[in-house]
């Protein structure tokens, strides 16, 4: 099992624990426009980070970006394999291709 699979799983266990015990359920409480806000955030700061090109930054920012992804996945009630299933289908077609198709 990877680590984002596993993350995506602690993801799924932990929104239905208690907001005052579990940031995860806390952000959820939120509902899914903070959760994709708090998304954006990460994001903008993983750029950042790679802008100036600062690689220790870019790992805990990636991290972080991939974290809050799972977490506005599940506020959506999207999972982890529907998003693995979206690249597996996309496999061996060249990404100006599959741009063109959509």
């Amino acid at each position: 099992m990877t680590q984002i699979t596993k993350l995506a799983q602690t993801v799924s266990e932990r929104a239905k624990a208690d907001p005052t015990e579990s940031w995860t359920a806390k952000l959820l409480a939120k509902g899914p426009e903070k959760c994709a806000e708090k998304f954006g955030e990460e994001a903008v700061e993983a750029i950042i980070a790679a802008v100036k090109n600062d690689r220790e930054e870019l790992i805990c920012e990636s991290a972080d970006v991939l974290f809050h992804l799972l977490v506005m996945l599940e506020a959506r009630g999207v999972t982890l394999a529907e998003v693995e299933a979206e690249l597996a289908r996309r496999e061996g077609t060249s990404g100006i291709a599959e741009k063109a198709a959509r």
